[in-house]
């Protein structure tokens, strides 16, 4: 079924893309093409955006992932790295805080079974509604913010359609909210496009990333519970961590659009609108014994920086503005996890978690053995069913995304930036 779905998406999306590493550009030089000066453009050219800015919307044309270089990505990205800084106590603590806060409302049992990914989204709205708004999160607010982003994870795993009228409640209550930011929002954007530049990075990507990140390194813990117990150390908490992000990284395949001519070697060139897709998972599982094994204690002799990983991108090709972030606050927030309960799992633990990570959460330490055999039955059970639903939607909604054309259609009728 995955391999239909991808089938399916090659043939909508009509691209001639080229995914790496390949024979031609293996893992020793993938990081050299992604980091090129010219592999830099983002949306325009690819039919791949057509899809991505279906699932994104609305706003997808001002968000800091899809803006071609300029003026104007320099504006926002300032803009966002402002947000995003912060003394690392305080980060941490908020951090904290705000899971402290959610884990009272939801752990009320012994035992508490939980879809982390679920878990974690109320946290992280609470927790980007604080660095946006400099103030507590209200809970009419969280609740817009967490269907918003649960809406636009769930239709980019094909396990449910999209709901703009959902998206655009939390939209309308931004707009009430614009003069009540902590920081100055970019200049080159109208009040409209403001609002869907803080929806879009804070209450989209933001919390849905987050939350993904935090829903695979819990369930990695509930599986390795030998992890878990040292999981106070920083540097050992340092390769948890490390170890979750290469195993499972966050984005599955990045595109970028080339806007020269790229020339490798005499034998090695990608001519100018060339579709580049970098493949995240296949690259982190090459220069490694064992890859496909969770092994924190690889890190022990091996240094992130030489190795076959890439979390947060490429320094040279606009990495993720939360790579200082998050390691601070996915620290704090699963110490005061960890600090309540343990935590047992039985389910598949795959990249995309389209089962957003069952879990049960213990406040004895007891290990609840029958109730973990019924959670794997119901979890390969639910592999089964959901497959076939992640067909039908994910046909429907390459579909619709095709028809609509959305980024095609933007530049077709904007002026693009020039791009330096």
């Amino acid at each position: 079924m995955v391999a239909l779905r991808a089938k399916v998406f090659e043939k909508v999306n009509g691209d001639n893309a080229i995914t790496f590493p390949n024979d031609q550009v293996g893992p020793d030089r993938f990081e050299e093409l992604y980091s090129h000066p010219a592999a830099n453009g983002r949306s325009k050219g690819a039919g791949l955006s057509d899809l991505f800015w279906y699932w994104l919307s609305p706003g997808p044309e001002v968000h800091q992932e899809h803006l071609e270089a300029g003026p104007r990505y320099d504006d926002v990205a300032r803009t966002t790295r402002t947000f995003l800084a912060g003394p690392a106590e305080q980060l941490s603590a908020a951090a904290a805080r705000c899971t402290a806060k959610v884990l009272d409302e939801v752990i009320t049992k012994p035992v508490t079974h939980v879809r982390l990914r679920d878990l974690m989204m109320p946290i992280w709205a609470e927790y980007f509604y604080e660095l946006v708004f400099g103030e507590p999160c209200p809970r009419a607010a969280r609740d817009l913010i967490v269907g918003h982003a649960d809406d636009v994870v769930t239709s980019l795993k094909c396990t449910g359609l999209r709901h703009p009228a959902r998206r655009a409640r939390l939209t309308r209550y931004l707009r009430t909210r614009l003069a009540d930011v902590q920081h100055p929002l970019p200049d080159t954007l109208s009040p409209t496009e403001q609002v869907h530049y803080l929806q879009g990075t804070y209450f989209n990507t933001a919390v849905v990333q987050t939350s993904e990140g935090m829903a695979h390194l819990l369930l990695a813990l509930a599986q390795h519970p030998e992890a878990a117990q040292r999981i106070h150390d920083d540097r050992y908490f340092a390769h948890v961590l490390d170890e979750t992000f290469r195993l499972y990284p966050l984005f599955g395949i990045a595109h970028r659009i080339t806007t020269a001519d790229i020339s490798l070697d005499e034998h090695t060139t990608f001519p100018a609108g060339s579709v580049l897709c970098f493949n995240y998972p296949a690259y982190h599982a090459t220069g490694y014994e064992n890859p496909h094994e969770f092994d924190p204690g690889r890190w022990e002799h091996t240094s992130a920086r030489t190795a076959h990983h890439i979390p947060f991108g490429v320094a040279a090709n606009r990495p993720c503005p939360a790579w200082r972030l998050s390691p601070i606050a996915m620290r704090a927030a699963t110490r005061e996890v960890l600090r309540r309960v343990t935590l047992h799992s039985s389910v598949t633990h795959t990249r995309s978690l389209p089962s957003r990570g069952p879990c049960l959460l213990v406040r004895d330490g007891s290990i609840p053995h029958g109730r973990l055999a019924l959670m794997r039955m119901r979890d390969r059970w639910e592999d089964v069913w959901r497959s076939v639903v992640q067909l039908v939607l994910g046909t429907a909604m390459v579909l619709h995304a095709h028809r609509l054309r959305l980024a095609s259609r933007y530049f077709e009728t904007h002026q693009p930036q020039e791009i330096p």
